[in-house]
């Protein structure tokens, strides 16, 4: 059955492929992140293809620079941990979310609660795992008691908070303009600049994926018609160079070129630009530019569109994190490998799909809750307008 021809998937279904597609490609990149496609193939003796071991091996407890994290062997990282923290967010409030629910809800949750942590193979808190980024949530939130919609200034631009931005698309799916409002306000206690204009814009996909009818054409035009400055002009190049391949293959140099001059952290990866991700209008992150391309180069198939993020390098587990997130909204859970899905829910100790389950019961209260809303504005508008 061709894609085209997909059965059109109900929205507990798209809930489900997208937390699940995202946990699975964040698992399949983190053992390779940081690294050149060249430098990937060298270590594995050609592309990668599922799910690998890391990078050091057995070494991986005291290997720099990945020490002291377990990356591989369907490990997740901090992508899905983040996204599963805002989804229990999600859970508590029942509601849409904007930058309170991050200091009142989210880093309470990062800060007091132990919970499992698969490259750690043990229980921590999260904050002791999630990036530099991540712990400035609780500096400033915690402990500066900073204005939540203000607390994203002054942290570095990245995309730490747009690779966990997939349930707020989720509980506005279809409403692509919401999902990118929302997480605009959200992602304001986490980023500024371009890093917070790429949390919105993925969310925006994620809710344009979830239409039906929907195809990775109409979800890259639904973000081109969303996206402003630089992170619009980034998907445009992007774009453009994905619409002359079929396979990831030849296009991981041309997508890295096409994306690069939009890019603050420079060729080496691991050896970030003086210029890194400092606020511009005229930069985008990499990542989301590099997974949309990746949608459109796989057609929105799930093994092809994530496997080709993984084998780009780089930040991969991020970039697999959002592609999979929308190939997974796109048509479901069926598309997404169930060898890979039990492998990495075992191997992390989550259940994938308690995540999904939740988050379906508070996208319909959610949906009521709208409804009701709407319909309260109209009456009240229409009697407005009845007065003239």
């Amino acid at each position: 059955m061709t894609l085209s021809a997909h059965p059109v998937a109900p929205l507990d279904d798209r809930i489900t492929g997208s937390l699940v597609g995202a946990a699975v490609g964040d698992a399949l990149g983190g053992p390779v992140e940081g690294y050149t496609p060249e430098q990937i193939v060298a270590r594995h003796g050609g592309r990668v293809r599922g799910v690998v071991g890391p990078w050091h091996g057995a070494d991986w407890r005291t290997a720099r620079p990945i020490a002291p994290y377990h990356k591989g062997d369907g490990h997740v990282t901090d992508d899905t941990l983040m996204t599963h923290a805002l989804v229990r967010v999600y859970a508590t409030v029942r509601d849409h979310l904007d930058a309170y629910a991050v200091a009142d809800h989210l880093v309470p949750d990062l800060v007091s609660t132990p919970r499992w942590i698969p490259e750690l193979e043990a229980e921590a808190l999260p904050l002791q795992r999630v990036f530099l980024a991540e712990k400035w949530l609780a500096a400033r939130l915690h402990y500066g008691h900073v204005d939540p919609r203000e607390a994203g200034t002054g942290n570095i631009v990245n995309c730490g908070a747009a690779m966990y931005m997939a349930p707020v698309g989720l509980v506005n799916a279809a409403d692509p303009a919401a999902a990118y409002a929302e997480a605009l306000d959200v992602a304001g206690a986490h980023q500024s600049s371009y890093g917070r204009e790429a949390a919105g814009v993925l969310a925006a996909a994620v809710a344009a994926a979830c239409a039906p009818g929907a195809s990775p054409e109409t979800v890259v035009e639904t973000c081109l018609s969303l996206a402003k400055d630089g992170t619009r002009s980034a998907i445009e190049a992007v774009a453009e160079v994905a619409s002359r391949h079929s396979d990831f293959e030849p296009a991981l140099r041309p997508l890295r070129e096409a994306v690069a001059p939009f890019d603050t952290v420079g060729p080496d990866y691991r050896s970030p630009s003086l210029a890194a991700r400092r606020p511009s209008r005229l930069h985008s992150v990499e990542e989301l530019p590099v997974a949309l391309g990746m949608l459109l180069i796989g057609d929105g198939d799930f093994r092809r569109t994530v496997l080709g993020s993984v084998n780009y390098g780089r930040d991969c587990d991020s970039i697999a994190t959002m592609s999979g997130a929308i190939a997974g909204a796109l048509y479901g859970e069926e598309p997404v490998p169930t060898d890979w899905v039990k492998t990495v829910s075992e191997a992390s100790r989550l259940d994938l799909h308690a995540p999904a389950r939740t988050l379906t019961e508070v996208a319909y209260e959610i949906f009521a809750r709208d409804t009701r809303r709407r319909r309260a504005h109209e009456a009240a508008f229409a009697r407005l307008t009845e007065a003239r």
